[in-house]
């Protein structure tokens, strides 16, 4: 009979699938309390040489045809912990399949349950249908939440399950943030993160990586609550924009520094929190006092009428605040100035599109709402009908008949592509009508403006020189 250390078996495990730093360096004995195990000679034999195997595709390998020929190992749970590690340096799958192992073992394994909520959230991101990557991230939120209530077990000595425990709750919180987040349970969101911030190094949140992605939705968080939090959306997504990468920084600034103008109706002070955001993590006391509201509604829409005597020179936004927020009389005033008028609108976001029907988000409000909407309503001019070909048509008639078509077709798949869910396209139509709640603009006439293809350059015209004339 053999005596088997768990403490040596059992020893930290590199995780290397992108976990935390401080996760996958976590130091911990798991087994430095258990008492040695007796093993018959014949299974220790087999045992000790998956274990001494050096490679790691070879150890996984040697552990595996091990627990195929003793499925009831005295030390089987914690074989199959090695197993899960030294899979998670190389095979994802396998990993996760060695977790669903342990955890039939150990419901409460908490390494195990930390590979089950980080690689099925993982295995969610990749997921493009709503309601399947919904369920995936759930279902490692659901992971995560065990985790956290996992309880120590007695073989693991206090301080080490605290380093686990240090380790692995920032990853569980993130991963219950975004789970709640995705389907717009902002206060579930808000907790998680605010949780996660406050167990990670600060230097990780000043480092380009999860963390930092998780202060932005963090941000965005606050601004889709109901009511929305527009200083804390603007505070946390700007810390997010000064640590970002420049390639990043164009993507989260707009919502910082809309947030701050929907509450403030301007960007003045807006350096302030620029600067609190950057040297703080959270906002420090009293940073919001100094920071006025916006005007109400009323008085907005009097200092527009008061500052613009030529209503129809308004802003798109600004005629759309008015026919949502203002009386009856006040839309009336500026419904006048633009019914049947006929207008270009570039940069239209689309957000839902047929052949006759465009749908699209014009104005910042409409573009930055989650999910995002469409603020106008096109509808579309029918392409110009091509008369059908005569029975005896010549064949120049055929020719500029197909040539014709042709010609449709072409156009009618550059519109197509251009009006495509979440292209940007530039449209003309008449102002017909609008709802103001929500707000709808419904325009008639509507019709695509393609960009004007480039001409290829003109070939260079070689001019021979005239020959002297013969005297």
């Amino acid at each position: 009979m053999k005596k088997v250390v768990l403490a040596s078996l059992l020893a930290c495990a590199v995780l290397s699938l992108g976990l935390s730093t401080a996760f996958a360096q976590t130091p911990v004995q798991l087994g430095s309390q258990a008492a040695p195990v007796q093993m018959p000679d014949a299974e220790y034999t087999v045992y000790n040489n998956a274990m001494n195997q050096s490679n790691p595709q070879a150890k996984a390998s040697a552990i595996e045809a091990y627990l195929a020929a003793y499925p009831n190992s005295s030390v089987k749970q914690d074989t199959l912990v090695t197993l899960m590690t030294g899979y998670s340096q190389f095979d994802p799958a396998k990993t996760l399949d060695a977790a669903d192992r342990v955890l039939q073992l150990d419901p409460a394994n908490l390494r195990a349950l930390t590979f089950e909520a980080y690689l099925r959230k993982q295995n969610a991101d990749s997921l493009t249908d709503p309601a399947a990557k919904q369920a995936a991230l759930d279902s490692a939120a659901g992971f995560a939440q065990k985790g956290l209530a996992a309880p120590k077990p007695a073989s693991i000595a206090d301080a080490d399950f605290k380093a686990l425990q240090s380790a692995a709750f920032p990853v569980f919180y993130s991963i219950i943030g975004f789970a709640a987040f995705n389907k717009n349970d902002n206060a579930a969101a808000i907790d998680a993160y605010k949780k996660e911030l406050a167990l990670v190094p600060l230097a990780a949140t000043k480092t380009p990586g999860s963390v930092l992605q998780d202060i932005f939705y963090l941000g965005s968080a606050y601004y889709q609550s109901n009511p929305p939090d527009y200083l804390d959306c603007a505070f946390y997504a700007s810390r997010a924009v000064a640590y970002a990468p420049d390639n990043f920084k164009a993507q989260m600034s707009p919502t910082a520094t809309y947030c701050y103008k929907k509450y403030h109706a301007g960007t003045d002070g807006y350096d302030a929190i620029v600067a609190a955001a950057t040297a703080n993590l959270n906002p420090p006391a009293g940073l919001f006092a100094s920071i006025k509201p916006a005007p109400t509604p009323v008085d907005i829409i009097n200092g527009i009428f008061q500052s613009t005597p030529d209503l129809a020179t308004l802003a798109v936004s600004d005629k759309e605040y008015v026919l949502q927020k203002g009386t009856p009389e006040q839309a009336a005033k500026v419904w006048a100035t633009i019914q049947g008028k006929s207008v270009q609108i570039p940069g239209a976001l689309v957000i839902s599109s047929s052949p006759t029907v465009l749908k699209v988000a014009v104005t910042d409000d409409a573009i930055q709402s989650n999910p995002k909407t469409a603020d106008f309503t096109f509808n579309m001019t029918p392409p110009e009908t091509i008369p059908e070909l005569k029975a005896n048509a010549t064949v120049a008639q055929k020719a500029a008949y197909k040539k014709a078509v042709d010609a449709a077709q072409t156009k009618a798949d550059a519109i197509a592509a251009a009006t495509a869910v979440g292209q940007t396209v530039t449209l003309t139509g008449t102002y017909d009508s609008f709802t103001p709640d929500p707000i709808q603009i419904i325009m008639k006439d509507g019709v695509v403006i393609l960009p004007k293809a480039n001409k290829p350059a003109a070939a260079p015209v070689h001019h021979t020189a005239a020959h002297p004339a013969h005297r």
